[in-house]
C-alpha cells in the first residue's frame, strides 16, 4: 500500500514545530544559566562567613563548577524534552488535518475516475455522428468543435487525477504554440460571442513559442477571454494579440467595457475576489477562482500575469512567457495562415485579422 503523499509533509511540519519549540526552550535555558553563572561567581567573590556566635549553624558548600555542571545537563534534558512533548502534541494536533487532506485526494481521485468513462463515451457518440455528416457541413463542424472541447475536459479531468495523486506536474514536453492555441480559443468562443453580439478578434503579430502545456495555456487563455467576455457589452469587441518583446512572448486580452470597478486591480487574481458584472448582463455566477487559476498556471511555466490597464474604454489582461528555443519548436505547427482570425457575433462576411483593441 502507497503512502499517503501527505504523510511526508505533515511528518515536516511537526519536526519543523518540534524544533522551534525546542529553540525557544534552548534561549531561555541560556538565559537562565547565564543569570545563575552570573550569581553564583558573585557569591563567590563576596562569600558569606559563619559568625562567632553562629557556632550551632549548619552550612553547606558546593563547587561552583560542579553546580554550573549539574544545571547544563538539566537544562539540555529539559530541552530534549520539550522538543519531544512538542513533536509529539504537533503531531497529535496535525493529524485531523492529514486526515481532511486523505479524505479530499480521495474525492478528487473518484470524482476525475468516473468522469473519465462518460467522457470516453461522449467521444465515441460524437465519432459515430461525425461519419454521418460531412466534414465540410455546419453539422460537421459542430461535431469536431464538441470534440475537441471533449478533449479539452478530458484532460483537465486527468490532470485533476494526476494532482490528487500527489505526482509533480510533468515539464511541457515541446514548445507550444501560442497563436494556434489563441485561434483555437476564438473558435470557441464564436458561439457565445454571436449570442452577445460581441466580436471577437485575433491579432497575430507574431508567432511566438513557450514550454508550457498547451492544454494548460489553452485553459488560462479561455478563462481570460471569456472574463473578458462578460465584462464587454452587445456590440463591443474582445481582442487577443500575441507578440514577441525581446525574449518574452506576450499575449494580450483586450475588451472594450467599462474597466475593472470595485476591487483593487492588484488583488484581481486573488482567489474569491469578483468584480462587479455589469448592469443587466445575463451570465452565470462568478465565484472569483476563474483569475486565480490563470495566475497558477501562468507563474507554473515561469511566466506572468497581470492587468496592463483598465478603464472606461476598456481592460488589457497580458500574458508573458518566456520565449523557447528556436530550434524547439514542434514539426506538426499549422502554418500561420490556418489559424482562425476572427469570429464575429454572426458567421456573414469576410472574416479579418485587425482588432480595435490594443
Amino acid at each position: 500500500m502507497t503512502e499517503n503523499p501527505d504523510q511526508e509533509t505533515l511528518r515536516r511540519a511537526s519536526l519543523k514545530i518540534a524544533v522551534r519549540i525546542s529553540a525557544a526552550c534552548a534561549v531561555l535555558v541560556l538565559c537562565l544559566l547565564a543569570a545563575a553563572a552570573i550569581y553564583l561567581f558573585n557569591q563567590a567573590q563576596h562569600p558569606t562567613l559563619p559568625g562567632p556566635g553562629e557556632t550551632d549553624s549548619v552550612y553547606a558548600y558546593l563547587d561552583t563548577k560542579d553546580l554550573l555542571k549539574a544545571m547544563i545537563v538539566a537544562g539540555i534534558a529539559g530541552i530534549l524534552l520539550a522538543g519531544a512533548i512538542g513533536w509529539l502534541s504537533a503531531r497529535s494536533a496535525i493529524r485531523p488535518l492529514g486526515e481532511a487532506l486523505a479524505l479530499q485526494r480521495r474525492f478528487v481521485q473518484d470524482a476525475s475516475h468516473e468522469l473519465r468513462t462518460p467522457l470516453a463515451i461522449l467521444d465515441a457518440r460524437v465519432q459515430l455522428a461525425q461519419r454521418d455528416a460531412a466534414a465540410d457541413s455546419k453539422t460537421g463542424e459542430a461535431l469536431a468543435r464538441i470534440r475537441n472541447d471533449t478533449a479539452t475536459l478530458t484532460g483537465i479531468v486527468n490532470e485533476l487525477l494526476v494532482a490528487a495523486t500527489g505526482s509533480p506536474p510533468d515539464a511541457a514536453a515541446e514548445p507550444s504554440d501560442l497563436a494556434k492555441v489563441a485561434g483555437a480559443v476564438v473558435e470557441s468562443l464564436q458561439q457565445l460571442a454571436g449570442e452577445k453580439n460581441v466580436r471577437v478578434t485575433l491579432t497575430e503579430k507574431d508567432r511566438p513559442f513557450a514550454l508550457i502545456d498547451s492544454n494548460g495555456f489553452r485553459r488560462a487563455l479561455l478563462a481570460l477571454a471569456d472574463n473578458a467576455l462578460a465584462h464587454t457589452p452587445a456590440g463591443g469587441q474582445v481582442g487577443i494579440t500575441t507578440a514577441v518583446l525581446g525574449n518574452r512572448a506576450v499575449v494580450t486580452v483586450s475588451d472594450s467595457g467599462a474597466g475593472i470597478k470595485g476591487v483593487d486591480q492588484t488583488r484581481i487574481f486573488d482567489r474569491f475576489v469578483r468584480t462587479h458584472s455589469p448592469e443587466g448582463a445575463p451570465g452565470q455566477r462568478s465565484f472569483g477562482i476563474g483569475l486565480a487559476l490563470v495566475r497558477e498556471i501562468i507563474t507554473g511555466a515561469r511566466g506572468t500575469v497581470e492587468v496592463e490597464r483598465s478603464g472606461p474604454r476598456g481592460t488589457v489582461m497580458r500574458i508573458t512567457l518566456p520565449l523557447a528555443a528556436k530550434d524547439a519548436g514542434p514539426k506538426d505547427a499549422a502554418p500561420k495562415d490556418a489559424v482562425p482570425k476572427d469570429t464575429g457575433p454572426k458567421d456573414t462576411g469576410p472574416k479579418d485579422t485587425s482588432s480595435g483593441s490594443a
